[in-house]
This record gives structure tokens, sequence and C-alpha cells, in this order.
């Protein structure tokens, strides 16, 4: 039953996020609201945010400017992990009617049946203590019905120095096997031919969930039961890891996607620096030793794998020599692209107190020459696989009559656009790379659908 009442969502930050939105998109959805699109007229419009860059407080306030230019007196509800660190500085702004934190916003539904109650001048707070968020909520999202991100786990217990997310998502939590597998076959059922695999820490899947044999206490499942369970799932066809930690992506882990009928050879695994000793400021869990192992691992089992790193500069403490050793470092390393992230200080860490800043003039121009190492750390890998024949999974997007898939091992294909090709995986022959570095499939290819 429709309630005449419609709601729309902007989303920023993680594939995390996203999956969240999407899910919560579905309470509306059944509770018969309709979804709108964020840059039209609605009623509701919530906006889920993220902490992790300096720049959440303006991407906020843009964003509820943005809804209530289409509509004055629509309702502004913002959730997500800037709104669980700055509750009250996200209630000041102009327009906001709600917000929720980590515990609630999956509540959200209940809250917003109220909300026409409150007064308009003064937001509405609901945003426990972050230890109030034990409970694991799964969640995915769908883009174009090629792929889904799932969501396996949430939380973390790290402690990084630079790192707000323990404090907006709170410990970590995972979901139970069983429960993981039913949400996958509801994925297949909708045609989808990949899941993306997303947590905060996914390789720490099965924390939070112990159980008792004896007078002992051990893990119910670890990540690797768990992916061994969806390889096992014929009905979807690739899921991808999206995000590990070194120290938790072990040979048992990485033996098992070589052989995986299903996995992708695709890793993507947070490196932060290249330097031990800002490493150790960083309290990171591992010495560079170990993640150079992990990648040489990786490539002697899948030649072919693709290997994404994420790394930040312009940490407290990072001298010019530092940088260098992990530039070299890096340079050094078999991997195949880099997202790098400008060090941004963050409240309530422990790195926002150090000292040795470096200039923010100086943080840009490493991450430009890292940004510059990726591109060609990509185009190399790129031109490793020319005039090979590989699958691709062919997605609708289109720009100038062209359109995109992926490969197995993550090299992104384009071609004419082809409708017969949508959400269909084809062995693909990679031809040349474009001047936006991009490959090209092979014009003569006759496709054919695996």
């Amino acid at each position: 039953m429709s309630t005449g009442r419609s709601i729309a969502f902007h989303t920023l930050g993680c594939k995390l996020n996203f999956s969240e939105s999407s899910s919560i998109g579905k309470q509306f959805k059944n509770a018969g609201y309709a979804e709108v699109d964020f840059n039209d007229a609605a009623d509701y419009y919530v906006i889920n945010t993220c902490s992790v860059t300096d720049e959440a407080d303006k991407k906020c306030r843009y964003a509820v400017r943005k809804a209530l230019r289409k509509n004055p007196s629509a309702k502004v509800i913002v959730i997500g992990c800037y709104a669980q660190l700055k509750p009250k500085e996200i209630a000041s702004i102009p327009g906001v009617a709600m917000v929720l934190g980590a515990a609630e916003k999956f509540n959200i539904l209940h809250h917003i049946n109220s909300i026409d109650t409150y007064s308009s001048s003064y937001a509405s707070i609901f945003a426990s203590a972050v230890s109030d968020a034990n409970i694991f909520i799964p969640s995915y999202s769908i883009e174009d019905r090629t792929r889904t991100f799932l969501k396996v786990q949430d939380g973390c217990d790290y402690k990084c120095s630079f790192c707000t997310i323990p404090l907006a998502r709170g410990k970590s939590r995972s979901g139970r096997i069983e429960e993981i597998v039913n949400l996958v076959n509801q994925i297949a059922s909708q045609g989808i031919k990949e899941i993306v695999l997303t947590g905060v820490n996914l390789g720490d899947f099965g924390q939070g969930t112990e159980i008792i044999e004896g007078n002992k206490t051990k893990k119910e499942a670890l990540f690797i039961d768990l992916i061994r369970a969806l390889d096992a799932i014929e009905s979807i066809e690739r899921f991808r890891i999206s995000s590990i930690e070194p120290n938790l992506c072990t040979d048992e882990i990485i033996d098992f996607v070589a052989q995986s009928k299903r996995f992708m050879p695709h890793f993507h695994i947070p490196l932060q620096s290249g330097d031990n000793d800002i490493l150790s400021v960083m309290k990171r869990r591992y010495k560079r030793e170990l993640y150079a192992s992990r990648v040489e691992k990786i490539k002697t089992v899948m030649p072919h794998a693709c290997i994404g790193v994420d790394v930040i500069v312009g940490f407290p403490g990072e001298t010019i020599e530092h940088f260098h050793n992990s530039y070299h470092f890096i340079n050094n390393l078999d991997i195949s692209y880099l997202h790098v992230f400008t060090y941004s200080e963050r409240e309530n860490t422990l790195a926002a107190t150090m000292d040795q800043i470096v200039p923010m003039n100086e943080r840009h121009k490493r991450n430009e020459m890292l940004r510059i190492l990726s591109e060609k750390k990509r185009r190399y890998f790129y031109e490793q696989h020319l005039q090979t024949v590989r699958p691709v999974l062919w997605e609708k997007e289109e720009k100038h009559g062209q359109m995109h898939g992926f490969t197995d091992n993550y090299i992104k294909m384009t071609r004419p656009s082809d409708p017969y090709l949508f959400n269909r995986i084809c062995d693909t022959t990679l031809a040349e790379i474009n001047t936006e570095g991009l490959m090209v499939s092979l014009a003569q290819d006759q496709f054919i659908a695996l």
C-alpha cells in the first residue's frame, strides 16, 4: 500500500555506505514510500555520510542545501559515520530535521513516522554511544543489475592512529555464514552476475560470533570458511574480495582464490606506508616485509592477478626520506594500481596530537607523485595482457556510444554499445589501450556468452 510520500537518498563515502543505503531504501519501498532521485523533489531526503576525509562537513552541508532547493519544506535526515561522530554539529546545519547515529540508522523507518511532530527549528538527535552498535545487520546494493556490494562484516577492533572508523561504527562483528548464503541466493534470483564482499575489516570476519564448546571459546567461522561456502553457490558466477588487511590475507586465502571457480584474481590490500617507521606510528599490524611477501605470494600462484594498494601521504612525522623510502618500496612491488589519500587530521585520533606536521602543499606534491606512479603501474599491468583473451562482464554504462566492463582480473574494457552484451560474461580479446587508458576489445570478436 502506498503512503503517498516520496523519499530520496544521497550516499557519501565507501561501498559499505552504498550497500546500507540500498537496504534502508528497501525498507521504505516495502513500507509504501516512492523512492525518487536525489535531484528531484521529495518529501524526505536521507543523507548517508562518511568520516574518512576532512570534507565530511562540507559535503554534508552541500547535500542538505541541494535537497532543500528541490523542496524547501522537505524533512532532511542525516545518518552514517559523520552523524555518529558529530551529531550536534550536524544538527546545527540549517534544514536538518533528524540525526541518527550508528545504532539507530536501521531504525530510520520507525523514527521517520513521527518526524512530522518535531519542530522544524530544531533537529532531533538519536545517537547513543557507539558501543550500542553491536548488532550485525546485513545489507547489499545493486549497481545497474550487474554487480552487488554485499556487506558481510562491520566495525573494527584495530586502533590505527589515523582512523575514526572504530568510533563511528563500533566493534568488529559479522554475519553468519548461513544468512549470507541465503542473501547470496536472493541476490542471484535478481539476475546478478557478480558480488563484491565488503566490510570495514573484511578479513576479520568471524570476530564477534564466538561460540562456547566445553570450557573453550572459539570463533564460529573465519573468512576462509565464508569464501569456501560462497564458492559452492553455482547461481553466482563471480565474487570479489573488496579489501583485506595484509596481516589477514593468509596463504590459505590466496591459495584458495588461485584455484577457485568463482573468486576473481583481484586483491585490494591496504599498505598506507612503505616505510616501517611510519607504519609503526600509524599503529599498523605489519611491517613492509610482510606486505612484500603477500604480493610475492599472490603473483607466484596467480601471475595475472590484479593487486590494488591504499597509501596515505603526509602523515605526521613523514620526512622526505620516509616518503622516498615508501615510494621506492611501492615502485618495486609488482602491483597494479594505487588509491592515494592525502592525510587529513581527524579529531579524537592519536595522529591528530602528533608533532612534525607535514605542510599541506608538500602533502599534495607527494600525492601527485604517487598518482603518476599509479598510472604507470596500471599501464604496465594492462600492457602485460595485450592480445590475450579474458572473460569480461559487460555493463550497461554508456558514454559516447561506448559500453564498459571488467575482466576477471579487473582490467577495465570498452567497446561500442551492444544491448545484447549487457550483464553477460564473454570471452574477449584485449586488443589495445586507448587514449583514456582503457583496454579496447577486438572489433572482430564474435562474442559468445559464457
